[in-house]
């Protein structure tokens, strides 16, 4: 089965795992700083909320990079690691991605957790 774009889904499949990682926890960090800050509380920002929204949004986008991975992988298969690009390449990414997404969408699952029962707001 060959797809009408494999490029971008062997690269997304590399790379959004990743990147969903990294926005959930920066967004993640700006919205526990503003639920501490006073002007933070003035908007009215629930932290759980915004954090479980963060959570299942950056864990949707890794989930669908597990699957471009798999697909690419699939596709692939039979390919070496060793034939002429793009095949060899594409088989040896996606391999790398699956294995990778599994760690960014674990590494999403706990930032979140620990985000929703940690407390962000400790008085000194």
């Amino acid at each position: 089965m060959k797809f009408a774009r494999p490029e971008f889904l062997q690269w997304y499949g590399l790379l959004g795992a990743g990147l969903a990682w990294t926005v959930q926890l920066v967004l993640g960090f700006g919205v526990s700083y503003a639920d501490c800050n006073t002007v933070g509380r003035q908007w009215g920002i629930d932290l759980v909320t915004w954090e479980i929204v963060l959570m299942v949004v950056g864990g949707l986008f890794a989930v669908v990079a597990e699957i471009a991975a798999v697909s690419v992988f699939l596709s692939t298969r039979g390919d070496e690691y060793d034939d002429p690009p793009p095949d060899g390449r594409r088989h040896f990414f996606s391999f790398a991605a699956m294995l990778g997404n599994i760690l960014f969408i674990t590494a999403i699952l706990l930032s979140g957790i620990a985000a929703i029962v940690n407390s962000t707001c400790r008085p000194v």
